[in-house]
């Protein structure tokens, strides 16, 4: 009789809940961290459906914890007694090492962190951070020009293609 070939160890699922669009335009990415999150039930129930914003949120060390501060994770309908606020500060969830090797970076003139996105990695929420330096106007500008270039060439390669 034939055996059964081993299971094959399958790729984590991933489950992406929120993205911050605007970070890759307003900054230069240094460096990605993954991070755990602590948060109540209904706004588990909340990311399950989808509803999380990361505009205008960042993270900061403050008493040597990582906080994620202006997610606004919004309410879950059929939370008991109301749920949880909106946009509380949520601690993040990191080795004591990895905390004190941002902090050093963070304390670099022009570096912040900022979360890039929000997911669901085998059941639990995991955010990205981008340790980050905000650009300037000239080089949104020459990000926007590059972006119409390749889009230029896209069409221009589809519309020969179809001839």
């Amino acid at each position: 009789m034939p055996r059964k070939p081993a299971a094959v160890a399958e790729k984590p699922s991933t489950k992406i809940v929120a993205t911050n669009r605007r970070a890759r335009f307003d900054y230069e990415i240094v460096e990605s961290f993954e991070a755990g999150i602590s948060l109540v039930g209904s706004e588990v129930k909340s990311l399950r459906s989808g509803k999380a914003d990361l505009k205008d949120a960042y993270a900061a060390v403050e008493r040597q914890e990582m906080w994620l501060f202006g997610v606004r994770i919004s309410p879950y309908e059929f939370a008991r007694d109301g749920g949880h606020e909106p946009e509380r500060d949520r601690k993040l969830l990191l080795h004591r090492a990895e905390i004190e090797r941002i902090g050093a970076k963070l304390a670099e003139k022009g570096l912040t962190l900022i979360p890039v996105r929000m997911y669901f990695k085998e059941g639990k929420v995991k955010v990205e951070l981008a340790l980050a330096r905000g650009k300037a106007q000239r080089d949104k500008r020459e990000t926007i020009k590059r972006r119409e270039a390749d889009r230029e060439m896209e069409r221009a390669v589809r519309h020969r293609s179809l001839d």
